[in-house]
């Protein structure tokens, strides 16, 4: 198994054979073709260094955290908790103790949602979301307005995919108690201004949550400037392992809301008559956490450290408009959304060629794109489309990998034609 490579960098450049090099999926063979991955947007491939750790914590290291007082159980607890700590310094919060771990994002806004949402959303009540958000920070705040008797109000987008802020303005009244909203739409791309949605909020009263799903391996995000109450990611669509992920939420909201998951190690004192529960973030954490997955997760903070978002950020800027550029040349292709700001997403249709086809095509050239709603049907709908072909990149994406999907496009034209 090889080692992790010294540097992936050069000045403010990325060297792309060393990063490409440290991906070992990128050498997969399809079909007789190696392996194009052009589908992070729906998670990502592991470097060495985040499959060596992992491996490493498995073979050499292993044991239930917070429980075990012997040598290992906690040496294991202290690179569990290290990890806590690295996430914070990485996303700018307040301290540890406002980060919990979950098994993903969705896990995080369903929290939010139960522990939150129902102690402070009452009947006549309302929340707003947008209309570009993906299905996890759709339902959970939709089962709660039914629940509770509150309403759902929904940012409108523009025909480029953008959230309309004077309609989002017009929304906001002292009824709103919750305003939850993507930062990257993992349908469009379009990275959304969620500094000036979470400071109408607070004008309001209202607590903000921010999905940063798709933002946190792509972009730098920090607490302190986004402003928000709460912040959600999964370690799946950041390099890291599947199966983790994390609940940043202020300290002050994290104290009064009840747990969401009961079980060992959220209490401080267990009898027949009373419980006592256990201090954030410990609270939250019901039952033994997916110990391997969070270490897995902290080398993988460790690589986006030492690679330079500003480097990835501005590669996969490139990117982007190279495929833009380069696909907008394909006759009867149409790219649904022209967000100016936007992320490492292109989404498009082809005439008379299905999604799903066109996934099986680019299929057989070794290309892995995804077909379908994307999980967000309110936004399809909106550009009336059933489904689109999305096309995400990651760091280790070239230019190259942009001149294999429109060769693969154009075959897939001439076989339905």
């Amino acid at each position: 198994m090889p080692k992790p490579v010294d540097t992936i960098t050069t000045g403010n450049s990325l060297d792309m054979d060393k990063v490409r090099s440290e991906f070992p999926m990128l050498s997969k063979v399809i079909r007789g073709k190696k392996l194009i991955y052009l589908d992070n947007a729906a998670t990502t491939q592991k470097p060495w260094r985040v499959i060596h750790r992992a491996i490493q914590f498995e073979t050499d290291e292993y044991a239930t955290v917070r429980r075990g007082s012997y040598r290992l159980g906690e040496e294991a607890t202290e690179s569990y908790e290290n990890v806590r700590s690295e996430i914070a310094k990485f996303i700018g919060a307040g301290s540890p103790e406002e980060i919990v771990f979950t098994s993903g994002a969705t896990q995080a806004i369903n929290l939010v949602a139960h522990s939150y949402g129902r102690k402070v959303v009452g009947e006549g009540d309302e929340i707003i979301i947008s209309h570009m958000e993906h299905h996890a920070n759709i339902i959970p705040w939709k089962l709660l307005c039914d629940e509770k008797g509150a309403t759902l109000k929904v940012i409108p987008v523009n025909d480029k995919g953008e959230l309309l802020l004077d309609e989002y303005k017009k929304l906001l009244s002292y009824k709103t108690k919750i305003v939850a909203v993507t930062h990257v739409s993992n349908a469009l791309g379009t990275v959304n201004p969620v500094e000036k949605i979470v400071a109408l909020a607070k004008e309001v009263g209202a607590v903000t949550l921010v999905d940063g799903a798709q933002s946190c391996a792509h972009m730098r995000v920090n607490m302190f400037n986004l402003g928000c109450d709460f912040f959600v990611f999964s370690g799946h669509k950041m390099y890291a392992p599947s199966g983790v992920g994390v609940l940043f939420g202020k300290s002050e909201l994290l104290d009064v809301m009840p747990p969401y998951v009961t079980g060992g190690e959220m209490i401080k004192t267990v009898t027949f008559d009373k419980i006592t529960f256990a201090d954030p973030p410990h609270r939250f954490e019901a039952g033994t956490p997916p110990v391997s997955q969070v270490i897995g997760l902290g080398a993988a903070i460790g690589y986006l450290n030492d690679t330079g978002l500003s480097r990835i950020e501005r590669h996969e800027k490139q990117l982007l408009n190279y495929a833009i550029s380069t696909l907008k040349k394909i006759q009867g292709l149409r790219i649904i959304g022209d967000a100016e700001n936007r992320a490492g997403v292109v989404s498009f249709t082809l005439d008379a060629v299905h999604p799903h086809d066109v996934v099986t095509i680019l299929s057989e050239e070794g290309i892995a794109v995804r077909g379908g709603h994307h999980c967000a049907q309110p936004i399809m709908r909106r550009f009336g489309v059933p489904a689109t072909v999305r096309a995400s990149v990651g760091v280790y994406n070239t230019f190259e990998d942009i001149d294999a999907l429109a060769d693969g496009l154009k075959k897939a034209i001439r076989v339905f034609a």
